[in-house]
């Protein structure tokens, strides 16, 4: 057993398989998972496991580029914004608005995998569009710059920038 790490085996399958725009889906309780989705259950009683220990997981072990949430979360359940917010300061990751119709009808099918909590907050389905480390890809001794938003993500990790959802 590896000590500091996911244990949970189909979890760690899964990260170890993400490549640059794979999506992993984090889900509440109550979220509609296809059928035929690869579906991780974490959640085994109201609360536990919550969705933000998840993305604390998450955010530790996998580069992401982007994080999609309904606005609700910004607009009707602050806590929960603030918390997500603080888990994601520093991670170079931007917030987008996704509608929780466009999480069910487009996000979940196309997810790589769906990590379902055993969250009751509101609206607390999060899509993370895994990315690469914006250092190791562009060295010095490669000689290639980086694109704008590598360099941007770049900057917003070393300036421990907090994100906002903007739209």
């Amino acid at each position: 057993m590896k000590a500091d790490r996911i244990l949970h085996p189909k979890l760690a399958e899964a990260l170890a398989t993400l490549g640059h725009t794979d999506i992993v889906l984090v889900t509440d309780a109550g979220f509609p998972i296809p059928a035929d989705a690869n579906r991780i259950d974490l959640g085994f009683w109201p609360g536990t496991i919550d969705v933000r220990e998840i993305l604390r997981v998450l955010r530790t072990e996998v580069f992401f580029e982007d994080i999609r949430f309904a606005p609700e979360v910004r607009d009707c359940h602050p806590a929960l914004y603030r918390d997500i917010q603080h888990i994601w300061t520093g991670s170079g990751a931007t917030f987008t608005a996704a509608t929780h119709e466009a999480l069910c009808r487009d996000i979940a099918p196309a997810a790589k995998c769906i990590i379902r909590s055993g969250s009751f907050d509101p609206w607390a389905n999060f899509a993370l569009t895994a990315s690469t480390d914006p250092f190791a890809w562009f060295t010095q001794e490669s000689g290639v710059k980086p694109l704008p938003a590598y360099s941007s993500r770049r900057e917003s990790i070393l300036a421990n920038r907090v994100p906002e959802l903007l739209s």
